[in-house]
C-alpha cells in the first residue's frame, strides 16, 4: 500500500483492501514508508508489515546477510 496526501480517504481505502485480504488469508505489506506518521496511518488500518526508507535503506541481499551473521554473532 502506498500512503498518499488525503490521509482520510487513505485510511478507508486501506482498512478496505487490509479486510478484504485478510478474509483471502493474503498477507499486506505497505512499501514506501518513509515517515511515523505514514506508519501510524497504515497501522491504523491494520497492516502489520511494512517497508521503506523508515526501516533502513536499499542494500544488496549480500550486505544483509552480513549484517544479520553479524548481528547473530553479538547476541
Amino acid at each position: 500500500l502506498a500512503v498518499g496526501a488525503d490521509p482520510v480517504h487513505d485510511l478507508a481505502l486501506y482498512r478496505s483492501v487490509i479486510g478484504l485480504c485478510d478474509e483471502l488469508g493474503f498477507s499486506v505489506i505497505a512499501e514506501g514508508i518513509e515517515s511515523m506518521a505514514q506508519l501510524d496511518i497504515v497501522r491504523a488500518a491494520g497492516c502489520h508489515l511494512a517497508q521503506g526508507h523508515l526501516f533502513g535503506r536499499p542494500a544488496p541481499i549480500r550486505e544483509i546477510a552480513r549484517a544479520k551473521e553479524s548481528h547473530q554473532r553479538a547476541v
